[in-house]
């Protein structure tokens, strides 16, 4: 079963950090693109990093500098290090993985790719 569990969520002060993690099931985990989304209130999910199983990445542009994608193939582990936090980075933060190509990846949107069930991330002015 392909399954997908973030954490690390929660309510910083703006400039503050989080580490965001989402553990993948084997299955889950073989596919060779994952990123993280985001999805405020009121608006679409939108992509906001992206790794494929080489290592190379790709960021949004509102993130570029602030915050770093990761992957911990030992462990089956995907991480989002969240810096420099804004008011507007608040959202609830998704993890997914999809068969894709790393440039398609952060237009990747359900029914397509596999996904968690998002940790929320409120970053307070």
């Amino acid at each position: 079963q392909e399954e997908l569990v973030e954490s690390g969520g929660g309510t910083v002060q703006a400039g503050g950090s989080l580490r965001l993690s989402c553990v993948a099931s084997d299955s889950a985990y073989k596919k060779p693109c994952m990123g993280w989304f985001r999805q405020s209130r009121g608006n679409e999910r939108e992509g906001v990093a992206a790794i494929d199983r080489h290592g190379s990445v790709r960021y949004a542009d509102f993130v570029k500098g602030r915050f770093t994608i990761s992957r911990d193939n030992a462990k089956n582990t995907l991480y989002l290090e969240m810096n420099s936090l804004k008011p507007e980075d608040t959202g609830k933060y998704y993890c997914a993985a999809d068969w894709g190509t790393l440039a398609s990846m952060l237009q990747t949107r359900p029914p397509f790719g596999t996904w968690g069930r998002g940790t929320q991330v409120t970053v307070s002015s």
